[in-house]
């Protein structure tokens, strides 16, 4: 019969033995410890529920993880509960467009000219026609410029159209966000820099000088379209206002110190387009009107194509980053590739949604756009992990998954940690979500989803508290927390 010992019953055996009297010869019988049971050490892994309990969390919990072998669901908490999946909503645009638009496709910018070029004169129109590229950035317009002059072009005699109509036209990812933060921009087919534009401040004298410019790794172009004026007053940090197409923004003179900078995001990326592309071509000697904007696509020849990367590459960097505008943009170009109208977020939202419950078995999901900064997709644990375990994403999906670096209990990265994750983050106010796949030092491999969020916390933040709401820094560090230690149980508990 086998009999359990506590530790203080142990001690007392322990003791007991070492009363006896030391062997004078060798015994006859080995000594030597039997092999402890296999999993013995499994069985001081603390449960699912205690995990929860200390690690204080308000609001919701949802998990689910399962085994990608054989695609058993080893442990669920919550997981048919919808919560908002935010940033992990890009790993199922990334799917989403990778079918309809192919992982080799490239998004295409393009100069195009209505008329002949006569001795350096353009005897007609050039248009900058938007291909819907979400990468587009200054380095590459000044590209085109030069691209421009080499083809012959010094001049140009009718208009300087701008055109961004393959997407359409939307003024923010999410109505409730500040208007002033930069990750919630404009959205057109033309899109520049993350159409997101740059601040810079400096003390001179009693005052600041300013600057809004379209920096890249290369050049600083200053812009015209968006104009800062410093005010004295505390708060509120920013104001904003649109007048005859250009942004008009103002700032407290009490928030600046004496220096800094910010990118905040442009409303009208078309002229923005424009704008800068005029500077980059007068500097490379071509000389252009003012431009306009062009409500359909001129018919002309092509004379200056700049292509992306694959989007295969352009996702990769999507989900390393967590970029809003490139989510958008690539799920609203999937729509469309679909042959769907894609005339909002929310009707292409839709259209992923239907998709995703048809393609990827994710009944309960519903999406409003591609990036999750929408208050009010929703997401199961369990429909996420089902996902995550097709073969599509185990081959597609997966590898294009940052590392997610585990910590050590003082919070520092723990590079030498056993267990390896490759996941999309997601962090919204109170909100906070993981879900990808840990592999375990025997190899194991499991893919899982973690939600968490606090609904009620969420639903009292107004309008101007979104950016950092107080409370909601610590309470993300609980539920990072959170994910770690469950991580850290399955990569255990669940390995051979």
């Amino acid at each position: 019969m086998v009999q359990d010992y506590s530790r203080r019953g142990f001690l007392t055996v322990l003791a007991a033995a070492s009363a006896v009297p030391a062997w004078a010869a060798p015994p006859e019988i080995s000594l030597r410890p039997h092999t402890r049971p296999s999993g013995l050490h499994k069985q001081a892994i603390p449960a699912a529920e205690a995990l929860i309990h200390k690690a204080g969390l308000s609001g919701q919990i949802g998990f689910a993880v399962a085994d990608t072998a054989t695609g058993r669901v080893l442990e669920s908490h919550g997981g048919a509960q919808g919560l908002p999946p935010a940033s992990v909503t890009k790993s199922i645009t990334a799917l989403y467009a990778l079918e309809k638009l192919g992982p080799s496709h490239r998004f295409r910018t393009r100069l195009i000219t209505t008329g002949p070029v006569e001795n350096g004169i353009l005897k007609g129109d050039l248009v900058l026609a938007g291909g819907g590229d979400p990468t587009l950035d200054t380095d590459a317009l000044a590209d085109m410029a030069r691209k421009l002059k080499a083809a012959g072009v010094r001049e140009v005699r009718g208009q300087f159209q701008v055109w961004a109509g393959a997407l359409p036209y939307i003024g923010k990812i999410d109505n409730n966000q500040p208007d002033h933060v930069g990750y919630n921009p404009s959205i057109s087919g033309l899109a520049l820099n993350f159409n997101r534009v740059h601040f810079e401040w400096r003390r001179s004298g009693q005052g600041w000088g300013v600057s809004m410019d379209a920096r890249s790794a290369k050049y600083r172009p200053e812009v015209a379209i968006a104009k800062m004026a410093v005010q004295t007053r505390q708060l509120p940090v920013y104001t904003y206002e649109s007048r005859g197409g250009t942004d008009h923004w103002t700032v407290a003179s009490g928030a600046l110190g004496n220096g800094g900078s910010r990118w905040l995001p442009v409303r009208r990326p078309d002229k923005y387009a424009g704008d800068v592309f005029r500077t980059l071509a007068r500097a490379h000697g071509i000389s252009l009107p003012k431009e306009t904007i062009a409500n359909t696509l001129p018919a002309g020849s092509t004379v200056v194509t700049q292509q992306s990367a694959v989007l295969r590459d352009i996702l990769r960097l999507t989900l390393k980053y967590s970029t809003n505008l490139s989510a958008e943009m690539i799920g609203l170009a999937a729509t469309q590739a679909d042959g769907s109208k894609a005339t909002s977020l929310l009707a292409s939202g839709q259209a992923m949604t239907r998709w995703a419950r048809d393609k990827l078995d994710m009944g309960q999901a519903r999406f409003v756009d591609h990036s999750g900064l929408g208050d009010a997709s929703r997401v199961t644990a369990a429909d996420m992990v089902g996902a995550l375990d097709t073969v599509v994403a185990r081959q597609q999906l997966k590898p294009l998954l940052k590392p997610v670096i585990l910590r050590h209990a003082n919070g520092k990265p723990n590079t030498n940690h056993p267990l390896k994750v490759v996941a999309k983050t997601g962090t919204l106010n109170f909100a906070s979500t993981l879900a990808g796949y840990v592999t375990a030092t025997d190899g194991s491999e499991l893919a899982f989803a973690i939600f968490t969020a606090d609904q009620s916390k969420r639903s009292k933040l107004g309008k101007d508290d979104r950016e950092r709401p107080k409370g909601s820094r610590s309470w993300i560090r609980k539920s990072k927390g959170l994910q770690q230690t469950l991580l850290e149980r399955w990569g255990t508990l669940y390995s051979a």
